[in-house]
């Protein structure tokens, strides 16, 4: 078995390519019929990413590639590739915008989804946790974090350079969410006035108190369209929030231009509207330029992140190796183990008849555990070398002669199995 991703994300799709699959019941029930051994996935604002764990993922994900229809924009990653790309993911270096924050906590987000549905195991969680801890080690030893932009302040960006600047603008927020929060503190203090919207009032109002904003009711969205300078929006809703209709009623009485930023996914305005005289409309995609600015000021904190993984992969290579072998020397030592208190019992009752007392029960006890150890440390340290080089056949021979090695203390070795054998092979493929 092994481990491999697909991955359709903005380095090589347009936002509404990502929206089109980027649908949960959507993209589920094809990934269930897959036959995957374990799934997981991301979705962000410009990411959609399926992780999988089982037999042929190569030709699985290739056909899941079709079914998808994203055969143009999708690349596929296989074992240690895959492993690498997900670990750069963590590390905000696939990020539209190098180095924000945010991406870790939604790749937790993600993978606990995952998890409540029943799609993620072990395999998968060991994984993850290992990505997650390595793109939390980049941040605090490099500073490809510092001053960084996310994908809220980003938009906040882009209104300045068309506006010129906000001072004296009036923008509306659309969404009190995660990303709505980023955009309100990235705006805070630019503009003259902030009004915020969300379909629960409350949330607006939590997040206008914090950050000095007005809050406002979503079912009066076209009023304040009327008086707004810029709109952005950041809303999790599945379907269009600003219609074109919407908009075009909003600005008959208007002669200055109204800049719309639309970060959600899927989107929240309708994309009609960028016809519409003195409107002006951005998606995300038009970030990319404010993106590959990001992208230049961190090239050499780009560099040690990278180094930082190729380190973090090596070791958790040989600790995916070492698991590995475990099982073998579980099964060998649980195997020994199971006649250690017959024997001293045996050797005990032996002993009674010559006169010696029950305290030195212990003393056989620890004896021949001892023992057990010393006879076995030269093929303990056979079979670990038999794992880092590959050699999984001495380790299926032992498995063999010594049992399954399910004895106590050894109940997570069954997923170790499995990992043991694919999920460090394989290499990149584009699809």
């Amino acid at each position: 078995m092994e481990l491999g991703c697909l991955s359709v994300s903005h380095k090589r799709a347009r936002v509404e390519e990502i929206e089109k699959i980027a649908k949960e019941d959507y993209f589920l029930p094809i990934i269930s019929s897959c036959s995957f051994q374990e799934v997981a996935y991301i979705l962000t604002c410009n990411r959609f990413e399926i992780y999988a764990f089982g037999f042929s993922i190569q030709e699985k994900l290739t056909n899941l590639c079709s079914r998808l229809g994203v055969e143009n924009v999708a690349e596929i990653y296989v074992g240690e590739d895959c492993l690498r790309h997900l670990m750069r993911v963590c590390a905000g270096i696939e990020s539209m915008i190098v180095g924000e924050n945010e991406i870790l906590g939604q790749v937790k987000t993600s993978f606990q989804k995952s998890e409540i549905k029943g799609l993620a195991g072990v395999n998968l969680k060991r994984v993850f946790a290992k990505a997650i801890q390595v793109g939390g080690k980049i941040r605090r030893e490099t500073a490809i974090s510092k001053g960084a932009l996310s994908i809220g302040s980003a938009a906040v960006e882009l209104a300045e350079r068309v506006l010129g600047s906000l001072s004296g603008k009036k923008v509306l927020i659309v969404g009190a969410g995660e990303m709505g929060e980023l955009v309100a503190k990235a705006i805070h203090n630019n503009a003259e006035t902030i009004l915020i919207a969300n379909r629960t009032f409350s949330k607006a109002e939590a997040l206008a108190k914090r950050l000095n904003g007005i809050a406002v009711r979503f079912d009066r969205l076209q009023e304040y369209l009327k008086v707004c300078d810029v709109v952005i929006s950041a809303t999790s809703a599945p379907h269009i929030v600003i219609s074109k209709q919407a908009v075009e009623n909003a600005i008959k009485d208007r002669d200055r231009k109204l800049v719309i930023i639309d970060i959600a996914l899927p989107r929240d305005v309708e994309d009609s509207v960028r016809e519409l005289r003195n409107v002006e409309l951005f998606t995300i995609d038009d970030l990319r330029a404010i993106s590959e600015e990001n992208m230049k000021k961190r090239e050499q904190e780009i560099k040690k992140a990278e180094e930082i993984i190729e380190r973090e992969l090596e070791h958790f290579k040989v600790y995916l190796k070492d698991l590995g072998a475990k099982k073998a020397i579980s099964a060998m030592y649980g195997l020994a183990g199971k006649f250690v208190d017959e024997e001293v019992n045996e050797l005990y009752q032996k002993l009674s008849k010559l006169g010696v007392g029950e305290e030195v029960k212990p003393l056989l006890r620890a004896f021949a555990i001892s023992l057990i150890k010393k006879f076995l440390s030269e093929p303990t340290m056979r079979l670990k070398l038999a794992a880092r080089h590959g050699e999984f056949e001495l380790i299926d021979a032992i498995l063999e002669v010594f049992g399954d090695g399910n004895v106590p203390n050894c109940a997570d070795e069954k997923a170790a199995e499995g990992e043991r054998k694919g999920v460090i092979q394989g290499s990149k493929a584009q699809s």
